[in-house]
């Protein structure tokens, strides 16, 4: 799907006319599922540098116990890693089944992100803060996925009481 851009988040209808469209709300259910249910995070955005907040984000996901894959083709390229996890270009690259994709990218680029996800059979999707884009949030959950947007794990964990994914029941 081609995006345009999403200027609801500048309050201005954009050219799809996503004002005709309810906003997007997050749900403290699906939130606790995302979080407890997911044990594979593809990180879209992700960054070296201990200042950006997917760094920090990233490093914290890690510490509760999610596998967390970093996705940014410009550090793939360079074969880096990002806190000692092979970092990939694409969600498309990630050789195992991913149950969610974080998105640490501008509201606009989180459409293209939020297809590829579908494509690649994710089971959600989570916009950080700041990331708003309603027709992206609108395709995911047409298309059966989990969305949360405009939030961040780092916060919603401790609100919800949820200490990381659920343990594999034996």
């Amino acid at each position: 799907m081609k995006w345009t851009s999403p200027l609801a988040f500048a309050g201005v209808a954009s050219k799809t006319n996503t004002s005709t469209m309810p906003p997007f709300r997050n749900n403290d259910n699906m939130i606790r599922r995302m979080l407890t249910k997911s044990k594979t995070i593809a990180l879209v955005g992700a960054s070296k540098n201990p200042n950006r907040a997917s760094n920090e984000v990233m490093a914290m996901l890690l510490r509760q116990g999610y596998n967390v894959i970093p996705v940014n083709p410009g550090l793939a390229n360079l074969g880096e890693t990002v806190h000692d996890q092979k970092v990939y270009s694409s969600l498309k690259d990630i050789p195992i089944p991913i149950d969610m994709v974080d998105i640490f990218r501008n509201s606009h680029d989180a459409g293209g992100v939020v297809d590829e996800a579908i494509e690649v059979g994710a089971k959600g999707v989570w916009l950080q803060i700041g990331v708003i884009n309603e027709e992206a949030a609108k395709q995911a959950q047409d298309s059966g996925l989990d969305v949360a947007m405009n939030v961040c794990p780092y916060h919603e964990m401790p609100r919800l009481g949820i200490s990381g994914p659920d343990k594999e029941q034996n």
